[in-house]
This record gives C-alpha cells, structure tokens and sequence, in this order.
C-alpha cells in the first residue's frame, strides 16, 4: 500500500509539472503573437493608437491569459493532491 502512495504522489508531482509547462508555452507564444501583429499595426497606422483598437489588443492579451491561470490552478490543486497524499 506503501508503495502505490509513492506512486500516486509522483504522478501528482509529475502531472502538476506538465500541466504548467504544457498551459504555459501556448499563452505566451499566442501574447507574442498578438503584441506582434499590434506593433506592425501601430507603426502602420498611428492613429490607430487611440480609441477602440488599443482596448481590443488588451482585452485579447486578457482573454489569452486566463488560460495560464488555468493551468495554475490546475497545477496548485495536483501539488495541494500530491501534499494530502
């Protein structure tokens, strides 16, 4: 029985890290992504800068977010299984 908690505290661990490698990467490629294309646009058109397109480059940087916190939670609830264990 001993050895099935070991078992079970490993892949908790291993989960929990795999988890916030794996919901990380996505996000801060798709952020690079999007604050990329918003520089090419404000260069191309500067006055864009004000009104309506900064608030959406900023809300989509908010949205994309929400999936790495996702995958903190995700991860602090395994760690938090892992502990209890």
């Amino acid at each position: 029985m001993e050895n099935l908690m070991v078992y079970a505290k490993i892949a908790a661990f291993a989960g929990s890290a795999f988890a916030i490698a794996i919901g990380t990467f996505g996000p801060a490629f798709a952020q690079g992504m999007i604050g990329s294309k918003a520089c090419e646009n404000f260069v191309k058109c500067p006055e864009s800068q004000i009104g309506s397109f900064r608030a959406l480059v900023m809300l989509s940087l908010v949205i994309v977010e929400t999936s790495s916190i996702y995958a903190l939670l995700i991860s602090g609830g395994l760690l938090g299984i892992g502990y209890m264990l």
